[in-house]
C-alpha cells in the first residue's frame, strides 16, 4: 500500500479534529490560516461563500464556550469585533489553530502527489 498522497492526509488531520467536519468548515479555516485578521465578510468573498455559510463555517473552529461559536468548536480560531467599524468580526487563529497550520504546512512541504 502506498503512503496516503498530501490531500488525504491534510484531510485526515481535520477529521481527527471532528469525524463530522465538513469541506466549506475545512476551506474556511484554510482561507483563514492563510489571511488572518480577515472579517466574515472577506472570507465569505473568498471562499465564494455566502456570509452566512461562511459564518456558520468558520464558529465550528471557535472556542468552546464562546458566544460566537457553534459545535463542534474546536479552539482554532478567535473572533474580535472588527476596531474599524465596532460590528463586524475579525478572524486570528488561537495558538492550537497555528499548531494546526503548522502541521498542515508540513503535510504540504512533504508533498506526496495522488498519483506517486
Amino acid at each position: 500500500m502506498r503512503p496516503k498522497d498530501t490531500l488525504l492526509e491534510a484531510l485526515a488531520l481535520f477529521r481527527g479534529l471532528n469525524a463530522s467536519i465538513t469541506v466549506n468548515e475545512i476551506i474556511s479555516f484554510l482561507y483563514t490560516c492563510e489571511n488572518e485578521g480577515l472579517s466574515v465578510q472577506e472570507l465569505a468573498f473568498v471562499a465564494k461563500m455566502t456570509e452566512p455559510t461562511a459564518s456558520r463555517s468558520i464558529r465550528s473552529f471557535g472556542p468552546q464556550g464562546a458566544e460566537w461559536a457553534r459545535a463542534p468548536a474546536c479552539g482554532l480560531v478567535e473572533a474580535f469585533i472588527n476596531p474599524q467599524d465596532g460590528r463586524s468580526r475579525v478572524l486570528h487563529l488561537t495558538a492550537a489553530g497555528r499548531e494546526v497550520r503548522q502541521r498542515l504546512d508540513e503535510i504540504i512541504r512533504k508533498g506526496v502527489g495522488v498519483a506517486a
